[in-house]
């Protein structure tokens, strides 16, 4: 049979082969040349005519996308081509796809973009000191060159302006004998600690869900970049501190969507008091204590400390963050406590605010567990502790809608924030609305050990900034082989320029191909869709 005639022949096209790679839009000329079946021939398309179909197939797909040898593409083309053509072209076509991606993603580099995966090497450098690598490493390049950026110490960066104003009304509200300032503060510790500083000093029990590999950034199984400020508490205060602010980047694994970044910004807060100190102005205060022998855990107080003493310092925790935050936001803000649960903490509270018509939750705080002062040295002291997020209070108060904003380095966005005084009003304002491209991916699920901040740390490390959201949209378990397949939504969004469907596609085939090779994922990547709109 000619070429000619194989390209022409639909008349015993296989059905099933046919629509199945036509639904995958390939091009019409390709398909028909590769689904053709030529009774003759015993249902196998010729050998020598082979050549001439792939190389239609790779013009037509343009980017030498060797669409038809995916996953769900092989039985069907290993039913029409002789064993040993067809590991050949598979060999070949994986080869193309490969040198392609590379290639491509190099082309796109000036937007950050490189296939990262996790480090995968005897050692690696933090800020200047080598860490050995276990199994427990799980740190990507994307998250390793944030390290060290420190936005909360660039000038007039949104962050900065942020720990500046809650720092000057620390230094302004609360005052020594000497009028010196209360409260001490540091920004610049190192974000590498210890698993023993991030949970144990913490009293984070060994079990706890926060400890996950899936949830945080390990250097190996005893260092990991610190999920909270918290990690420098035990320190801070073993050093003999009674008041003090600790503020740094934080590191988790985590979902993407625009309030959700692996890497972000918290405040510490910390406050101790002892007997003297707390009962000072309280009438016949000399006859009260802070602790008692026989006292028992209720959902008022913890075990050791008397009600009076909880009572006072959860009074001025309250009062030191309702000044906080209508400094900040203003003195007519609405204000309201929520009962939570925090593992070092007991009592707990959240604070949300009424912004803009709805309630939104903006710090966590509460009453020290004594165990974790005792064990900081401060046997004779009892105080409170909150934590908020920089990110999530410069949102709010200067209308950023995006949380990757915060790591651009476009001046149109850094000048908004060169202010004459720390103090001054802004409002963001808008570079520009670049549409947003939607692709589609769906995979079955390996067999064992896969979360959901796998992927998401996956599309991070691929797609970098580039990619604005990442939802769930879909579950399968198939009825028979129990195996489970999701589909993910990702949403491609520029911030300083509009991207291209031949762009997203790029990177989008990057990322099926690390879901492959690094999730153990098996692809469907012909669910994939592909929209814009347009805003």
């Amino acid at each position: 049979m000619s070429y000619k005639k194989s390209l022409s022949c639909t008349k015993s096209i296989q059905g099933a082969v046919y629509q199945s790679l036509l639904s995958r839009s390939l091009s019409s000329t390709a398909t028909v040349a590769i689904a053709t079946i030529d009774s003759e021939q015993d249902g196998r398309l010729p050998s020598k005519h082979l050549g001439k179909v792939f190389d239609s197939l790779w013009q037509d797909l343009n980017l030498n996308d060797p669409s038809t040898m995916r996953m769900y593409h092989r039985p069907y083309l290993q039913s029409l081509l002789p064993d040993s053509v067809y590991k050949h072209c598979l060999y070949n076509c994986f080869r193309a796809k490969k040198q392609t991606v590379t290639r491509n993603l190099r082309c796109l580099s000036s937007d950050g973009l490189t296939a990262q995966s996790i480090v995968k090497q005897k050692s690696l450098e933090v800020l200047g000191q080598t860490y050995c690598c276990d199994e427990y490493t799980n740190i990507t390049p994307k998250i390793l060159s944030k390290v060290g950026r420190n936005l909360h110490n660039s000038p007039h960066h949104p962050l900065w302006l942020i720990k500046e104003r809650i720092k000057s009304h620390f230094y302004s509200a609360y005052t020594g004998r000497w009028g010196n300032p209360l409260f001490s503060v540091f920004d610049n510790l190192n974000p590498v600690v210890t698993v023993e500083q991030n949970f144990d000093s913490l009293l984070i029990p060994k079990d706890h869900p926060s400890r996950k590999k899936g949830d945080n950034y390990y250097l190996n199984h005893n260092t990991m970049l610190r999920a909270h400020t918290s990690a420098h508490q035990t320190e801070l205060v073993r050093s003999g501190l009674d008041a003090f602010l600790a503020v740094g980047d934080v590191y988790r694994r985590d979902e993407i969507d625009a309030s959700h970044y692996p890497v972000f910004h918290q405040m510490e807060g910390v406050r101790l008091f002892s007997n003297h100190e707390l009962f000072a102005n309280v009438t016949n205060g000399e006859e009260l204590n802070l602790f008692e022998k026989r006292g028992r855990r209720t959902p008022q107080k913890q075990k050791t400390h008397t009600l009076e003493a909880v009572k006072l310092v959860e009074f001025s925790l309250k009062q030191t963050l309702t000044h906080l935050i209508r400094h900040l936001f203003g003195e007519e803000l609405e204000i309201r406590w929520v009962e939570c649960y925090f593992p070092f903490t007991h009592p707990s509270f959240e604070m949300e605010v009424r912004f803009q018509g709805r309630w939104l939750e903006v710090l966590g705080c509460g009453v020290m567990e004594q165990d974790l002062v005792y064990s900081a040295g401060a046997e004779d002291k009892i105080g409170w502790a909150f934590g908020l997020g920089l990110e999530r209070l410069a949102m709010v108060l200067y209308s950023i809608p995006d949380i990757r904003i915060f790591w651009s380095e476009d001046e149109r966005f850094l000048k908004q924030f060169c202010l004459p005084s720390i103090d001054h009003p802004v409002t963001f304002q808008a570079i520009s609305k670049y549409p947003p491209l939607w692709n589609d991916i769906s995979f079955w699920l390996p067999a064992e050990g896969y979360e959901d901040n796998d992927f998401y740390d996956l599309v991070r490390s691929v797609g970098g900034d580039l990619v604005e959201k990442v939802a769930l949209v879909d579950k399968f378990t198939h009825s028979k082989t129990k195996r489970t397949s999701h589909c993910y939504r990702i949403t491609y969004r520029h911030m300083e320029r509009t991207l291209s469907q031949k762009e997203v596609r790029i990177v989008h085939q990057a990322i099926e191909q690390a879901v492959e090779q690094q999730l153990g994922g098996e692809g469907s990547w012909s669910s994939s869709v592909h929209f814009r709109i347009w805003d």
